[in-house]
């Protein structure tokens, strides 16, 4: 009389764990791809978020004009302004969301009483992992993007005459 035999055989298990391991290399690929894409859109619209927020800021704390840094957007220039507490979250005013870094800096122009200028740059964490494009603008809310990560230039204002940023327009 055999003996019934019952579960599985080592080589039907190990079939099985190699079917599943060629899945998962198939697929992590494109899921890290799928991250790094979220991420770099997500960094695009952080900085349309900051533009308006600096137009917000300018409005209510027209003593200062634009923000200095971009805690101030959170904390109304320290509590100088306090109808600008508030305006971002706490996170972005931390200057690190959704595996990008940013970077806000307002300034007055020569004559100028209030800060009448600024630019905001977004720029990968991890270049190539969180994202590959690096995003920035400036007051003129134009949003541009370097793929390759490092080169973004900002629109800059001098005496009324504004030189374009690059290289791609958002």
């Amino acid at each position: 009389m055999k003996k019934q035999q019952k579960g599985f055989s080592l080589i039907e298990l190990l079939i099985v764990v190699a079917i599943i391991l060629i899945i998962a290399a198939i697929a992590i690929p494109n899921l890290i791809k799928s991250k790094m894409a979220a991420n770099e859109a997500g960094a695009g619209g952080t900085v349309r978020t900051i533009n308006t927020a600096e137009a917000t800021f300018q409005t209510v704390c027209s003593q200062i004009g634009y923000s200095v840094v971009l805690s101030d957007l959170n904390t109304g220039a320290g509590g100088v302004c306090p109808s600008g507490v508030g305006i971002i979250d706490t996170v972005l005013a931390a200057g690190a969301k959704g595996g990008y870094k940013y970077t806000e800096a307002g300034a007055k122009s020569a004559g100028a009483l209030t800060n009448d200028t600024y630019n905001v740059v977004a720029t990968p964490s991890t270049l190539g992992t969180s994202g590959n494009r690096q995003y920035c603008s400036s007051q003129t809310n134009v949003i541009y993007f370097d793929p390759l990560g490092a080169a973004c230039k900002f629109d800059t204002v001098a005496a009324g005459v504004v030189t374009p940023g690059g290289p791609n327009v958002m």
